[in-house]
């Protein structure tokens, strides 16, 4: 009665609230209003340079430009299947991919998918069912017994699918760990300088803190214990809190290889520290020489400390991906990691989190049951698969020998010939007129450098600004995956005697 007598007089209108008046004037979406924390988030891989190129690409498609280059070369990310790369899929991948997605295409297309494919595609078809359908939120347990088999096979050590979970992609998986692992805007987590973006992003996003500890460029980007040893000591004076240490082996943007000798190091180290150990691996199946340079995991590691009378259990947790090797199926979003010495407990906190998201993709998962289950020799895929592998493997180690050998020719460029991933980070010296005019114009040097070598070529590169290097010292990421490397790595000598030209050496 009271409130319809108000509303006939108009006293609502006649006498505003001072609650009907703040929420007039609030405005419910603007940074301000935001988690201010995600304003600190990085991420130079996808920053600047590469939204300048995706404005050169749209104006060479419109045909309207007075640009010195005809096409834009994406070197600045390890997309292999991208538009310009084209690094071809693998047909084993694609054939079980498209027969899970639509199984009708066997009978309607006879002859045309090999046998071993036909098999696979049922085989994941009874265990799957369809793939419009969510499935179990750590993953199809067919497609974990999958993985952990692969695992046994490469460290000869047990693995359970229950510590198996696969995720949208790698990245997922990190985003992950490192959310439950920051507990208090003090904890930190040692990354490698240069490191993956990824991991300072995610801190950020997480309000943790990064730890920095510098690789070893004069001796092939290795990685130094007393190195980590100092920035602990460091961080703690600070009052910060480690947590884990992150390792990416082999190295991105370095390409560097870890040695059992060192690994054992680090895993030593991280039991005197109690840190978790978080081993970034997607890389393993990217080595230019496998046969003196091998791959070895932090899951066999661990492993074979242990049985040697290694006390203390370092609880590891090992990440995977299909967006590298010689898969390149970035867009998928398949990935797994595995959980090593953690209590039952703690992944069972990890299967709750993963069950918010309901399931990863489940083209991803297909994608990974393909990579840690390729043909067999004898199979009828195996010639296919064994060819286009071994091509993908050569065409990696040829243009990375060859730009390392083209770059360290260049006056004031040298670069370490990396025996892993997909990338090389060569280091450029920038005279004081050059880093004037990078302060000029509000840029780091090395950004400045690869602003005007896209300006010039159309390469876009990712200033080692991006990924954090030593005080005083410049670099920048490019990739290997590019065809005609002649002419590619040829613009990129052209650019930089130009440029050495215009502002003179160190």
């Amino acid at each position: 009665m009271l409130v319809a007598s108000l509303r006939r007089s108009g006293s609502f209108l006649r006498q505003p609230s001072s609650l009907s008046l703040s929420l007039k004037t609030m405005r419910p979406l603007t940074l301000d209003s935001l988690n201010q924390q995600l304003q600190t988030v990085q991420y130079a891989v996808r920053g600047e340079l590469a939204i300048k190129a995706e404005t050169y690409r749209d104006q060479l498609k419109s045909g309207g430009h007075n640009l010195p280059f005809d096409k834009v070369i994406s070197s600045n990310i390890g997309n292999p299947q991208q538009k310009g790369l084209d690094q071809p899929p693998i047909t084993f991948t694609r054939q079980v991919a498209a027969l899970t997605e639509w199984p009708a295409l066997a009978e309607l297309a006879p002859g045309v998918f090999p046998a071993d494919v036909i098999a696979r595609a049922k085989e994941l078809q009874e265990e799957i069912g369809s793939i419009g359908a969510y499935s179990h939120s750590q993953g199809v347990p067919f497609i974990r017994k999958s993985v952990a088999r692969f695992i046994e096979a490469r460290d000869a050590h047990p693995a359970s699918p229950d510590d198996i979970f696969l995720t949208a992609g790698a990245s997922a998986g990190v985003s992950l760990l490192i959310n439950m692992l920051i507990t208090a805007p003090t904890d930190g987590v040692l990354i490698p300088i240069p490191q993956y973006p990824l991991y300072t992003a995610t801190l950020a996003q997480h309000h943790g803190r990064p730890i920095p500890y510098n690789l070893d460029e004069t001796s092939g980007w290795s990685t130094d214990p007393e190195s980590i040893e100092a920035a602990l000591t460091k961080a703690k004076a600070e009052g910060t809190t480690p947590k884990a240490l992150v390792i990416i082996n082999p190295g991105n943007p370095t390409g560097a290889l870890l040695n059992s000798s060192t690994m054992e190091e680090l895993v030593r180290l991280c039991a005197r520290h109690s840190l978790v150990l978080l081993a970034d691996e997607v890389y393993q199946n990217n080595l230019h020489d496998a046969k003196n340079h091998p791959f070895t995991s932090f899951k066999k590691v661990v492993r074979d400390l242990e049985k040697a009378g290694l006390q203390d259990k370092v609880p590891l947790v090992s990440f995977h991906s299909i967006s590298k090797g010689v898969s390149g199926e970035c867009g998928r979003r398949g990935g797994y990691f595995e959980l090593t010495n953690v209590s039952t407990e703690v992944r069972a906190l990890v299967y709750k989190l993963v069950s918010v998201g309901l399931c990863p993709p489940l083209g991803g998962q297909i994608g990974v049951d393909s990579m840690v289950r390729p043909p067999k020799e004898g199979d009828p895929s195996y010639p296919l698969w064994k060819s286009e592998t071994d091509a993908i493997h050569a065409a990696l180690a040829s243009r990375t020998i060859l730009m390392a050998q083209r770059l360290n020719a260049l006056p004031g460029v040298s670069c370490v010939q990396s025996p892993g991933a997909l990338y090389l980070f060569p280091r450029i010296a920038l005279s004081a007129r050059a880093i004037a005019a990078a302060k000029e114009a509000g840029k780091e040097p090395d950004a400045l450098y690869a602003l005007a070598m896209l300006d010039a070529t159309g390469i876009c590169v990712v200033p080692g600004s991006g990924f954090g290097q030593k005080e005083g010292e410049w670099h920048y990421r490019l990739t290997c995956l590019c065809p005609g490397v002649e002419e590619y790595v040829g613009k990129l000598e052209r650019f930089h005697l130009g440029w050495v030209e215009k502002y003179g050496s160190e």
